[in-house]
């Protein structure tokens, strides 16, 4: 992986070090949002937002940060467009985004990643800052490096 900067390779050493197949997901996702939450630098919420697919529409997960919109439209806003393209997202100011949900009025950028279980979607982790362009291309391969960490993990995981 020679596009994943040293600094995100530390961090999946860490990552992979610190995640459990033998625990509950969940676990494994409260793990994975604080380690970012502590390593990260100019952030102010980082956390997951999982599939309800019969409702179409994201739940909160484990986060860090302050309290966050519990439910999410799949479609509406950074996290619910990240996730019915299953593409990254990243926003340099979520102000320009339309449809933009502001949980936190300080975030100014947002990173979203889609998240795979066992190859089949299953939510997004998403990160903001309080930054406009805090997420730069380097940041975006680094975080979709970790997210694929993570996903390898979970992957022999069940509920």
């Amino acid at each position: 992986m020679t596009d994943v900067s040293s600094r995100y390779l530390t961090l999946s050493k860490q990552l992979d070090a610190l995640l459990d197949k033998d625990l509950p997901y969940i676990s494994n996702l409260a793990n994975f949002s604080a380690l970012l939450w502590l390593e990260l630098e100019d952030i102010n919420w980082v956390g997951c937002y999982l599939a309800d697919k019969a409702k179409k529409q994201l739940f909160l997960g484990p986060f860090q940060g302050k309290p966050a919109c519990t439910s999410i439209q799949v479609g509406k806003g950074v996290c619910g467009s990240a996730f019915a393209q299953q593409q990254t997202f990243r926003v340099e100011n979520v102000h320009e985004f339309p449809g933009h949900i502001a949980c936190d009025s300080a975030s100014e950028s947002e990173i979203v990643v889609p998240l795979y279980l066992n190859g089949e979607l299953f939510g997004v982790v998403d990160i903001d800052s309080p930054r406009l362009n805090r997420f730069e291309p380097s940041d975006q391969i680094g975080i979709e490096y970790l997210v694929k960490v993570l996903e390898n993990k979970l992957s022999d995981v069940h509920f």
